[in-house]
């Protein structure tokens, strides 16, 4: 019984996944995707899915600092409503604000100081962050 972490941007999923415990969050890995051409990378999702044996799905929702929802929190709404239709697995939203500027202050503060490598693996890092708070204010 683990669950699913995503953070989703326009051209990468960061993807993080819980302990069969459901008390830590682990980075599994990024997948490419092209939101404007429709490529979602569900297929990989799909192979995650049954690969760690996943029961529910956690979705980043950026939300703007004034609590509204722009474009990029409509964008990840769809995602999950994909991700619903597809997988029939329950799909929760986590807040999301500031987990992917944390993320990059942690890297530079670790002193992964090229923007490239930070780059990499932030997506990653902030799909951990994501998973890690929904686990810790949603304990099983």
């Amino acid at each position: 019984m683990r669950t699913m972490g995503l953070d989703v941007g326009s051209k990468t999923v960061g993807v993080a996944v819980s302990d069969p415990f459901g008390w830590t969050a682990q980075g599994i890995e990024i997948i490419q995707i092209n939101e404007d051409a429709g490529e979602y990378g569900l297929e990989r999702v799909a192979e995650l899915i049954e690969q760690y044996e996943i029961t529910k799905i956690v979705v980043g929702l950026p939300k703007n600092m004034n609590n509204t929802i722009g474009p990029r929190a409509e964008a990840s709404m769809l995602y999950a409503e994909m991700l619903e239709k597809q997988f029939q697995l329950p799909v929760a939203f986590q807040d999301e604000r500031l987990t992917t500027v944390q993320a990059e202050r942690m890297l530079i503060e670790e002193g992964n100081a090229s923007r490239r490598k930070r780059k990499k693996v932030i997506d990653k890092l902030a799909a951990v962050m994501i998973l890690q708070n929904h686990l810790d204010q949603h304990p099983s």
